[in-house]
């Protein structure tokens, strides 16, 4: 029965986390962490230990592969140099860094590079929720960063708890080769898992079964490269960027339109989840400490809070002016940011679940039977630090974005008004010609072409910013009238339902057309 009482428990937890966090104006993270500290002290929550296989297997590769999905692979392409240097030379460094920390406030070195491969990496998910006021640009790179750089901390994380549990040997080669596999044999099963679901989706029609393989398709990417030890993050992630590139062209509209009914919500889910379990397992972790273990720990989040931004600025500044001195093209140039932009990128190195499923996977015990050294140690550092990261620096970002004076970013805004406009006008002209070929008689043309000349002149208005605009005014009385027929007409329906003239089958049909139809006009609506 507890499995029961923990998911209605969670449930209610980020309900109250985000109703509370939308109240106070405060990102959800930091309100979640709170309750998930709260949660902690239930009695029953206290004796529940959160597997790490949960949010490795379970939580981790949904979140990654829908963060691949709407990631702008246009932007990865321009910013992969960066992007790469970020997800892998700055993840070594940290965790090198964390491990001298570690070791000098008396870790043993394994655990010490446990400890740092565990806080290295940053999190797509706290990124996404709590950097979405940032410039499109510097969200994509934090991103795609976030994204990449697990693959690199799984691979360190893999040869200290080996070395510390006697199963590994280091060497050049055998590093070289693990990093090697990890990167190359994940990249290799995200590419076949992105071709079997390709020709998957072209052979269904029904969109359950489409999108029953969507679900699929992360957990089969992690678990295949996982059963050949390379890198599952990077398999989920190179599936999840493939696809976002050839479904606009592949997925039927039908299926589309479920997964992304579906695919926000079960995100928006598990990520309020994780934030909170990240608030439980501090304090499970809390009472595995006694008083001078927690003195030292408490020591331990600050100094490697501070290491981890230190570092981080450190290579982001450093990096930017050697590669400036090395590479002088002028496109090179053109991808510059500013100092103070560079600063809001450093502030938002926020560390989550992926740090927190890493520092539960540390063993129990050695090959010799015995405990590991400081496992409990390991796990309360990891989530103090990941606590230090979402609240301190996700309350300070904002104040820094403002601070910094980003110029405001309406690349979107321009390049949907071009796309709208381009294909409005595309398919005005390619009107008589199809019209001719599909038999469509004169007055349903006519009509089509009014209804597309109108939509057009709303767009251009819209592109000029002309508020008072007749087409925009036109397009406003229309909608709102529109809207208003839907109310009358669902109305009607369910009164016909309640005087039993219609069955609930036949309400919940006519429903769910009228329902998305307001859908349809309510998104125009918000784009005016």
């Amino acid at each position: 029965m507890i499995g029961l009482e923990l998911v209605v428990l969670l449930g209610v937890a980020v309900l109250v986390g985000q109703f509370v966090a939308q109240r106070l104006g405060v990102a959800p993270p930091v309100v979640l962490l709170v309750v998930g500290a709260l949660v902690g002290l239930v009695p029953a929550v206290r004796q529940t230990q959160l597997p790490p296989e949960v949010v490795l297997l379970l939580f981790l590769p949904v979140l990654l592969y829908w963060e691949s999905l709407t990631t702008s692979m246009r932007e990865i392409r321009t910013n992969l140099r960066g992007i790469a240097l970020l997800s892998t030379v700055l993840v070594i460094l940290t965790a090198w860094a964390v491990a001298v920390a570690g070791h000098a406030l008396g870790l043993p070195w394994g655990p010490a590079w446990a400890l740092g491969a565990a806080v290295a990496p940053t999190d797509a998910t706290a990124v996404g929720v709590l950097a979405r006021s940032l410039p499109r640009r510097q969200v994509t790179v934090l991103r795609a960063e976030s994204l990449v750089n697990d693959g690199t901390a799984l691979v360190i994380f893999g040869l200290a708890v080996g070395l510390t549990v006697g199963e590994e040997h280091l060497t050049l080669p055998h590093v070289g080769a693990l990093f090697l596999l990890a990167y190359g044999g994940g990249a290799a099963v995200g590419v076949a898992v992105a071709w079997i679901n390709m020709n998957l989706r072209r052979r269904l029609d029904d969109p359950l079964l489409g999108n029953l393989v969507m679900i699929l398709a992360p957990f089969t990417a992690y678990l295949l490269a996982e059963l050949i030890h390379a890198s599952g993050v990077l398999a989920v992630v190179v599936s999840g960027l493939i696809m976002a590139q050839v479904a606009p062209s592949l997925i039927r509209a039908e299926h589309r339109r479920q997964a992304l009914a579906f695919w926000p919500l079960l995100t928006f889910i598990i990520n309020g989840t994780l934030f909170v379990l990240v608030g439980v397992e501090l304090q499970y972790a809390l009472r595995h400490l006694n008083g001078s273990d927690l003195q030292d720990a408490l020591i331990a989040i600050g100094v490697v809070s501070v290491v981890l931004v230190v570092v981080r600025f450190a290579f982001l500044f450093s990096s930017a002016y050697l590669i400036r001195a090395i590479d002088r093209r002028p496109q090179q140039r053109e991808l510059r940011i500013s100092h103070r932009a560079r600063v809001v990128s450093g502030l938002a190195g926020f560390r989550g679940a992926v740090s927190l499923a890493v520092a539960l996977s540390v063993p129990e015990t050695l090959d010799s039977g015995a405990p590991f050294p400081d496992r409990a140690f390991i796990v309360f550092v990891t989530s103090g630090v990941i606590v230090v990261t979402l609240v301190v620096q996700g309350l300070l970002l904002p104040g820094v974005v403002r601070w910094a004076r980003l110029p405001r970013d309406t690349s979107v805004d321009e390049e949907e008004i071009l796309a709208d406009t381009t294909a409005t006008e595309e398919a005005v002209q390619a009107l008589p010609q199809l019209a001719e070929e599909l038999g469509t008689a004169p007055k349903v043309t006519e009509w089509l072409r009014q209804e597309y000349e109108a939509h057009l002149a709303t767009v251009r208005a819209r592109g000029a910013g002309s508020d008072g605009d007749p087409a925009l005014l036109h397009n406003r009385h229309y909608t709102e009238l529109r809207l208003a027929l839907i109310a009358h007409k669902r109305a009607t329906v369910v009164r016909l339902r309640d005087e039993r003239h219609i069955d609930d089958t036949v309400l919940r049909r006519l429903q769910a057309a009228l329902d998305n139809e307001e859908v349809r006009l309510a998104g125009h609506e918000q784009a005016e």
